[in-house]
């Protein structure tokens, strides 16, 4: 099953890619230049995802997920979690248990790239390489650029090219298994007020606190 951790992980990886520009794809550079400062752009983003897990044995396991984001701030609904970031706290509400874990935000820790990124994952950290397209998507392969510290080997991002929006990632991990991401909707810009991304225990009657700062 999937696990709020494996979720976070995997959404700080597609959060987080800066490119070097020596020895890069001039077509993929000149297309990501593109994707980023669209997304830059807006001053918040909600969008619906699906998350695919292909295993070894081809299995796979589905979910699906909410995720909005203004600056560093960002809210992610998956099953079983609402996790919560003002810039500074985050917040776990484990819903099942009625339990919130309550952890200052790392700097420069695995919360330095978090899902407040998601949307600007190909700017730091990799080399890519332009593809091929379709009548719909471009489709780059983003490698890192230090892969000894990643769980993954090849991210393969699908770009609508009218929309200039990340469709798809397509996660490449070391131990075999392949995670799909899909954006199912998008909206940038739209009025998210700051209290959106505070989680106020006040609403959930006998809730437990756990403060780990």
């Amino acid at each position: 099953m999937f696990t709020k951790k494996i979720a976070i992980i995997a959404f700080m990886a597609i959060g987080s890619l800066t490119v070097n520009a020596q020895d890069q794809d001039p077509k993929a550079k000149k297309i990501l230049d593109e994707l980023s400062a669209k997304t830059k752009a807006y001053t918040t983003i909600k969008a619906e995802f699906s998350w695919v897990v292909e295993k070894k044995d081809k299995s796979k396991e589905s979910q699906s997920g909410k995720i909005q984001t203004k600056a560093a701030k960002y809210k992610l609904e998956i099953p079983g979690h609402e996790i919560y970031c003002d810039g500074k706290t985050v917040w776990d509400f484990i819903k099942d248990a009625n339990e919130v874990q309550i952890k200052d935000m790392e700097v420069g820790g695995d919360d330095a790239i978090n899902p407040s990124t998601i949307f600007t994952i190909y700017e730091k950290g990799f080399k890519y390489k332009f593809e091929s397209e379709d009548a719909v998507n471009q489709f780059i392969s983003l490698f890192p650029t230090n892969p000894d510290k990643k769980k993954f080997h090849t991210i393969k991002l699908s770009i609508d090219k009218t929309k200039k929006q990340i469709s798809s990632v397509k996660m490449f991990m070391k131990d075999g298994t392949i995670q799909i991401y899909s954006i199912k909707t998008f909206s940038g810009s739209t009025i998210i007020p700051d209290t959106d991304f505070v989680f106020d225990s006040k609403l959930h009657k006998g809730i437990s606190i756990e403060d780990i700062r």
